[in-house]
């Protein structure tokens, strides 16, 4: 039996609070919303909860603010499995906070980073000797830029895995993307992190085959391997809400890695995890268990998970 990987996050962690409405709002619109609840968020801790909620070994790294919300978030890891001991509580600084509207099967966020502004080269100094603990790094856009620079280069040296999620859509130093292992972008993203905006996304994979892993909603991911491209078709479930969707791939992609899967095994249920997730409300509470992914898994004449081509 292969011993599980270490999974440690550095990233974004906030309060999420979702309004529900019947549609997105247009520029300079005043929409009516349904209701509106408050959940722990931000792309860090949803991609750390859904590494752990399938049973990875993970801790979480950033900072949130010496408030209300920076204790529930806290708390929250503790309650999902996370550790969090290695998490800065600032003073005076407000949490980060999400602001999502939910409609048509659909989402809007706009983020305020608060206290994940303080995630800088000095706080990696002062955890590094924990954090280079860990086998595998997931990191997202939601933090200072020089961070991840500064992180993935020192870690990269060490060998160690780094999935770099560039969300929201950035443009990467290039030496981010080489020191990235993975790249879990969604199409959009991928033009603008890696600065190509007309080259066919194709021709995209096998440039930066096989690190580049395009999320393509309802379409599925995408890879490139060899001569093929790896297309996974996006499971078909009843859609409640996508927030946390890809945050949700990114976890469970490294929590498959982290357990010895290969590369393609790890893309099939990552893809079957965020299709789950989709079922139910917020982005965290629809996150898949264990159990739930190998149950869909299983399920006899499913479509085959790689269609390939030359």
């Amino acid at each position: 039996m292969k011993t599980k990987k270490k999974i440690a996050v550095i990233g974004s962690i906030n309060m999420d609070m979702t309004a529900r409405a019947e549609k997105i709002p247009e520029k300079g619109e005043t929409i009516l919303a349904d209701s509106v609840t408050y959940v722990p968020g931000g792309k860090g801790a949803n991609q750390a909860v859904a590494a752990a909620r399938l049973g990875g070994d993970v801790t979480m790294y950033g900072c949130v603010g010496d408030d209300a919300f920076g204790r529930q978030l806290i708390d929250n890891f503790k309650a999902n499995g996370v550790r969090a001991e290695h998490i800065d509580l600032l003073p005076g600084v407000s949490s980060g906070l999400a602001m999502i509207v939910v409609a048509e099967n659909d989402n809007v966020i706009t983020v305020i980073p608060g206290a994940n502004q303080f995630v800088t080269p000095d706080y990696i100094d002062r955890h590094m000797a924990e954090i280079e603990q860990a086998d595998l790094f997931l990191f997202q856009n939601e933090i200072p830029m020089e961070t991840i620079t500064y992180a993935a280069s020192y870690l990269s040296s060490k060998g160690k895995t780094i999935i770099y999620n560039p969300a929201p859509a950035k443009k990467a130093p290039k030496e981010l993307v080489t020191y990235s292992s993975y790249l879990t972008p969604n199409e959009h993203e991928a033009r603008i992190v890696l600065d190509d905006l007309k080259s066919p996304l194709e021709s995209l994979l096998f440039q930066y085959e096989p690190k580049l892993i395009v999320t393509l909603g309802s379409k599925g991911i995408a890879s490139a391997s060899g001569s093929s491209v790896l297309s996974l078709p996006a499971k078909k479930v009843s859609i409640v809400d996508t927030t946390g969707a890809g945050d949700t791939m990114n976890g469970a992609f490294a929590y498959a890695l982290s357990v010895g899967m290969s590369f393609e095994e790890s893309l099939d249920f990552a893809n079957t995890a965020a299709g789950l997730s989709i079922q139910k409300a917020g982005a965290q509470a629809g996150m898949p268990t264990l159990e739930e992914v190998k149950r869909l898994l299983l399920v006899p004449n499913k479509p085959a998970p790689f269609h390939q081509s030359s």
